[in-house]
């Protein structure tokens, strides 16, 4: 249910009701695992076939819109087109479920694909290939970022309060045991924010310190903003979360070469 509803891999037919949407939350970083999986893969491909950092890093980019199919990245535009609109709380709500795209929503996806191609070129550009076959740590810390990135906005979608009793994230809510999966998301971005320190060390400390940033900042704009959780604003985190930790690394691997102990 995981990858049917967040990603464009085919599943086999599914009966889509509450019990079987109990856990599919706690699922959701799986998505993230393949998401990483092939972005360490086409680093592998790059280096075969002696890419630049530029092309590289349009490949990384590219590959999370490619599975998942940019349903993330259409919440954070709707979140752009509410926010510039300096409407009341419920006008926003209006605007979110809006089919339209409005010029502020082009601007802003723009602005985040910009960002998020320069933060991989200098990446790609700061971490060389180590032949056809060998992984650097950082770029196994890169792939867990779609991981970490989920976790939290798994717990976001069923933590904090809701802007609506209706729509996709309250339906998530009301079919889902909050509190085993809560669990489960907790021990799984331990587990992630575990596997950057042992990677990358203080750096990958200061990466899942970003994502817990991103998550208190998605909290506090709900509630002043939008009354509430929606799912928009979970794919907003989920790409602000992405871009914010992706910059993190690219200015501890900067710093250290500068000869800044991180």
């Amino acid at each position: 249910m995981a990858f049917a509803l967040f990603s464009k891999v085919p599943v086999p037919t599914l009966d889509w009701d509450g019990a079987n949407m109990r856990y599919m939350m706690a699922a959701f970083p799986v998505v993230g695992a393949l998401v990483g999986f092939v972005q360490v893969c086409w680093w592998l491909l790059a280096g075969a076939l002696r890419l630049g950092s530029l092309s590289t890093g349009v490949g990384l980019v590219l590959v999370p819109l490619a599975i998942t199919g940019g349903i993330h990245l259409d919440g954070l535009c709707d979140v752009c087109d509410a926010l510039s609109s300096h409407a009341e709380p419920a006008r926003k709500r209006e605007i979110l479920k809006d089919p339209r795209v409005g010029a502020f929503a082009v601007m802003g996806v723009m602005a985040y694909l910009l960002a998020h191609v320069a933060a991989l070129d200098e990446f790609a550009g700061l971490v060389p290939h180590a032949g056809t076959l060998g992984v650097p740590g950082t770029v196994w810390a890169l792939a867990l970022v779609p991981v970490a990135s989920r976790c939290l906005s798994g717990v976001a979608t069923l933590a904090f309060p809701k802007s609506s009793e209706h729509g996709m994230l309250a339906m998530f809510s009301e079919c889902a045991d909050a509190r085993h999966a809560l669990v489960v998301l907790g021990i799984e971005f331990s587990c992630c924010a575990a596997a950057l320190v042992g990677l990358v060390g203080v750096l990958g400390a200061a990466m899942a310190a970003c994502d817990l940033a991103c998550l208190a900042a998605v909290r506090r704009l709900a509630r002043r903003e939008f009354g509430g959780m929606s799912g928009d604003l979970a794919g907003w985190f989920l790409q602000m979360a992405e871009l914010v930790m992706a910059w993190c690394l690219v200015v501890g691997l900067h710093l250290s070469a500068m000869g800044v102990g991180v």
